[in-house]
């Protein structure tokens, strides 16, 4: 008899885990069930879609459904998952377009059902000029309220990865952008003396940055003209809420399904929930952190394709294991590269390590080479053993995916002492003759 495979979402993790699954078990019946109209496509590129970087939302979808009923695996738009009998094994799904309710069967289910962004019960929070940047359709209206309404003062609440990228958006489209961030900087993932060399560019290019400010309210009529925050208001005429997400777990809280970190599903490293035959991956997911060794929670989209993979395999009734992750991340603000990865010094202190550091200036390239820009790195290792547990890069192009080869150290258990013995390559338009990297171990040594 042939196993049938449910799948509850369908983006990055649950598509993954749709095309992995098929190929570990070519007969199953394999089903995906997704609240969106749109599948398999690149959030991440959502920024660069807002500036007109990338000029069209077709460019950001990898696959849709017909590529999929190629490979018999059928997609079911704007079906949203209502229930999950786990006694019975069988998912309660709401078809949007006929509004009918149907039960589906399955042998495995896997919930995808990703994160959604926070949305704080403030005020005014329900103006139509205020946004959030999850999906296609959320980036779709922003471009079409940007291209009716021609605002001037855009607000971004959240100083994260997010609302970073977007301010490049802003600023490129010609809006006097200002961001609003509760904690003392922006970047809050990163150690302050990097998260300043954001801001410093931030400013050049126009940016307001207003970090220790609270938000209290949104006042207007139908559409949002001040924020106000509890250090005064700041006109606006479009607003976007970036202050991060929270996991869609809600259906497997329902179900008996145990949760970790920040309401997040919890998963073992085969991504199984503490239920037989039900698996969870991306957004929704707990994943499990190499430094922490438990449980976190780190939506990135990286980890839910790899996440979807494993998901997939196992659900088809093959056998695979997701080793974990570091909280490597990366992104472009304006003319910097800003990367990390492994434990930053507030979650070293907080797991109570005897750590150093060191910060090293150095230059991309040769300094000679036109191009060449300046990069900051900062290492951290454990005292005792001089292991490597971090590490952070903010610099001009070609400083970013420097932090590879710091997840690799990490990731290989290598001291600092090694890690300055790394062979790695030169040429003036690549690197100094003494790589950044190489020069950072050397000066913790």
């Amino acid at each position: 008899m042939k196993k049938r495979i449910v799948i509850l979402g369908g983006v990055a993790a649950g598509m993954s885990a749709a095309a992995k699954a098929r190929r570990t078990d070519s007969d199953a019946i394999i089903e995906v069930y997704t609240s969106e109209e749109f599948i398999s496509y690149g959030a991440c590129g959502l920024p660069y879609f807002l500036s007109g970087v990338i000029p069209s939302y077709e460019k950001l979808i990898a696959r849709t459904p017909p590529f999929f009923a190629q490979q018999n695996i059928q997609v079911f738009l704007n079906h949203k998952g209502l229930a999950i009998n786990s006694q019975e094994l069988t998912l309660q799904v709401l078809d949007h377009e006929s509004n009918l309710e149907k039960k589906v069967s399955f042998d495995a289910l896997v919930i995808a059902t990703g994160a959604r962004p926070i949305i704080p019960p403030l005020p005014g929070i329900e103006a139509a000029n205020i946004f959030t940047l999850k999906t296609i359709p959320d980036a779709l209206r922003i471009k079409d309220y940007i291209r009716r309404f021609q605002p001037r003062n855009a607000v971004i609440v959240g100083g994260g990865y997010i609302g970073l990228e977007v301010a490049e958006a802003f600023i490129q489209l010609g809006l006097k952008t200002t961001i609003i961030e509760l904690a003392p900087q922006v970047a809050p993932n990163l150690d302050a003396d990097l998260a300043q060399l954001i801001e410093q560019e931030l400013l050049q290019h126009g940016v307001e940055v207003k970090t220790g400010h609270k938000v209290l309210a949104f006042e207007g009529e139908e559409r949002v003209t001040r924020v106000i925050t509890d250090q005064g208001p700041l006109p606006a005429d479009l607003v976007l809420l970036a202050i991060g997400v929270t996991p869609n777990s809600e259906i497997a809280e329902t179900a008996g399904i145990k949760l970790g970190p920040k309401q997040a599903i919890l998963t073992d490293n085969q991504q199984r929930t503490n239920l037989p035959y039900i698996f969870a991956a991306g957004d929704c997911a707990t994943v499990y952190h190499r430094l922490y060794q438990g449980p976190a929670y780190i939506p990135l989209g990286t980890t839910a394709n790899k996440q979807g993979r494993v998901a997939g395999t196992n659900a088809a009734g093959g056998q695979l294991q997701f080793v974990g992750v570091l909280g490597t991340g990366i992104a472009k603000i304006l003319n910097l590269e800003v990367a990390r990865t492994g434990l930053s010094t507030r979650e070293a202190t907080q797991l109570n390590l005897d750590f150093n550091t060191t910060v090293i200036k150095s230059r991309t390239r040769a300094a000679y080479y036109p191009e060449s820009t300046p990069i900051t790195i900062k290492l951290l290792w454990q005292e005792e053993n001089r292991r490597l547990i971090g590490g952070q890069i903010v610099g001009g192009p070609g400083s970013g995916k420097r932090i590879d080869v710091i997840a690799t150290a990490i990731s290989a258990g290598m001291s600092v002492d090694e890690f300055r013995q790394l062979d790695l390559a030169y040429a003036p338009p690549f690197a100094p003759v003494w790589d950044p990297l190489l020069i950072a171990a050397n000066q913790a040594d």
